[in-house]
């Protein structure tokens, strides 16, 4: 089975923008978001998946990812549950990690993430100057409840 194990901190500072990194603008969306999986949508210029998402154990979970049609990711998008997630996705060298850096658009915007995937749930990764507070068990952080109670309602 594909698991997935990552760590979400809020982002403190800009100085993940050293060296400029080039983000991705994405399109994200819902098409179930029940207790225990999702099954996730994303659109990323000419490049789509369909991603579905077992319940959280820990910072793990399963996950299966698969790569659609642009075409037909776009029409999935049409057919989410409201609202659709609107970020850009930046990749950060930090170490031996790649962070990403989410800065959100729309109804979350001002809400700025940074996740490490691991090998692991012991790993312990080195920490970027610029990473903030831990919010990995904090669920208003994942980007299913930011669809359906966006940052700007907080």
């Amino acid at each position: 089975m594909a698991v997935e194990i990552e760590r979400k901190y809020l982002v403190a500072d800009d100085g993940w923008r050293a060296g400029s990194p080039q983000g991705t603008r994405m399109a994200q969306g819902y098409l179930s978001r029940e207790t225990g999986r999702t099954v996730r949508v994303r659109v990323a210029g000419d490049e789509a998946w369909l991603t579905i998402k077992g319940a959280a154990e820990g910072i793990s979970r399963a996950e299966f990812e698969y790569q659609i049609p642009a075409e037909e990711g776009s029409q999935l998008l049409a057919l989410c549950e409201p609202s659709v997630i609107d970020k850009t996705r930046f990749l950060v060298p930090h170490g031996s990690h790649v962070w990403e850096v989410d800065v959100f658009h729309g109804e979350n915007e001002g809400l700025v993430v940074a996740e490490v995937e691991l090998t692991d749930e012991s790993e312990q990764p080195e920490m970027p100057p610029w990473v903030g507070a831990e919010v990995s068990d904090d669920r208003r952080y994942a980007n299913s409840s930011l669809s359906r109670v966006p940052f700007c309602r907080w």
